[in-house]
């Protein structure tokens, strides 16, 4: 019976069993997904999800950060987790991972894959949708109907003057036909 023995061996030692969560976790954190073996990410992802919740307390906490350095043994690794992914899951209450079955096998020994990946903020990373690209009205000087463009969001608000970079624009095409802009 197994009675109060939980979680799987993965036929290796203790200490290769730590090591290998710590160095699949540092990959997870560093990269945002790895792909692996069904077994190891279920065993993988409460170590994951304990220090995900450890850097929720605050990158103030010393005593918390100490802890996530002793489990991790990479201080670089540890400051990014408290200054970047317990601020992004300060709202989420659990959950931070998601295991993705894929249909291939690893060709080695034709083992099944999964993608063992961070949720994005709240929404997952491949379920968030791309913007697409707003029409801008702008005027052109020649004719009274107006022309359309496209641009990003990311675009409007990095060009703050949209109309100038049109109009020069405007300029290099009238200087390809044949007349010179001066």
């Amino acid at each position: 019976m197994r009675h109060m023995n939980r979680g799987r061996r993965l036929s290796r030692t203790s200490s290769h069993r730590k090591a290998m969560y710590r160095n699949m976790v540092a990959a997870l954190f560093t990269h945002g997904r790895i792909i692996t073996t069904p077994a190891k990410a279920k065993e993988a992802r409460p170590f994951a999800e304990k220090l995900i919740t450890l850097a929720k307390k605050g990158s103030d906490n010393l005593a918390a950060r100490r802890r996530a350095i002793r489990l991790l043994h990479d201080p670089a690794l540890v400051r990014s987790l408290f200054e970047d992914l317990g601020v992004r899951y300060k709202d989420r209450n659990g959950g931070y991972t998601r295991i993705l079955h894929l249909s291939r096998t690893r060709i080695g020994d034709g083992a099944r894959q999964v993608l063992f990946e961070l949720v994005e903020g709240g929404v997952p990373a491949s379920k968030t949708k791309t913007e697409k690209p707003r029409a801008a009205v702008v005027k052109d000087d020649e004719s009274a109907k107006p022309a359309e463009t496209t641009s990003t969001p990311e675009a409007e608000a990095s060009t703050e003057s949209a109309p100038e970079a049109v109009e020069a624009g405007d300029s290099a095409e009238a200087s390809t036909d044949g007349e010179k802009a001066e």
